[in-house]
Parts: structure tokens; C-alpha cells; sequence
């Protein structure tokens, strides 16, 4: 499975150097049609810039949810260990019922990440 990996990564890197080499031809990137300063550089330096900058604003976008998903994380292992902290002192050293296991409610499409 390694191997595959590699070959994959390997193939990957060659089309990605084939696309910097094709796209060495200099063009202009003007902003505000003018007004502020006009930037010259490759192509492929603009299609890679616009290209990071489009996945960091992914994954800042990703961040709200995450923070979200963490907070419920947590405040669901807090009532876990209230519950078990109750089911404990209930007996007094007696077997215990298990509690039951509840499947989580199927993700919706309208949260992100499926959180």
C-alpha cells in the first residue's frame, strides 16, 4: 500500500512540474481596473497563489465548526461523567445495569462537516 502511495505522490509531482513548466509566460494582474498598482509575474505564480490562498480560506472557514464540534465534545464527556458518577454511587458496589448505547442522530446536510 506504501508503494502505491508513493507512485501516486510521484505522479502527482510530475503533472504539478508539468503545469509550472507549461505556464512560465509572464502576464499582468491588475486590481481595480487600474487604479492600484499592476503586478507581472509566470502564470503559474497567480494560479498558485490564488490556489493557497483559496485553501487557507477553506480551513479558516472550517474553524467556526471545529471550535463548535469541540465544545459539544466536551460538554457531552461531562455529562458522561455525571452519568457515570450517578450510576456509581447508586448501588454501592453492586453490578451495575449498563446503560444503553444510542446511535447518533444521522448527519444533516446542513451542518458543516457533517457535525
Amino acid at each position: 500500500m506504501r508503494v502505491l502511495s508513493w507512485i501516486f505522490y510521484i505522479a502527482l509531482f510530475i503533472l504539478a512540474l508539468g503545469f509550472a513548466l507549461s505556464n512560465t509566460e509572464p502576464v499582468e494582474l491588475r486590481l481595480f481596473s487600474g487604479y492600484a498598482s499592476t503586478w507581472r509575474a509566470p502564470l503559474v505564480v497567480f494560479l498558485l497563489a490564488f490556489l493557497g490562498l483559496g485553501a487557507v480560506l477553506g480551513l479558516l472557514a472550517a474553524v467556526p465548526a471545529l471550535f463548535r464540534a469541540r465544545r459539544e465534545i466536551a460538554h457531552l464527556r461531562k455529562e458522561l461523567r455525571q452519568a457515570n458518577k450517578r450510576t456509581a454511587g447508586a448501588g454501592g458496589g453492586e453490578s451495575h445495569e449498563q446503560l444503553p448505547v444510542v446511535a447518533p442522530p444521522p448527519a444533516s446536510a446542513s451542518t458543516p462537516l457533517g457535525v
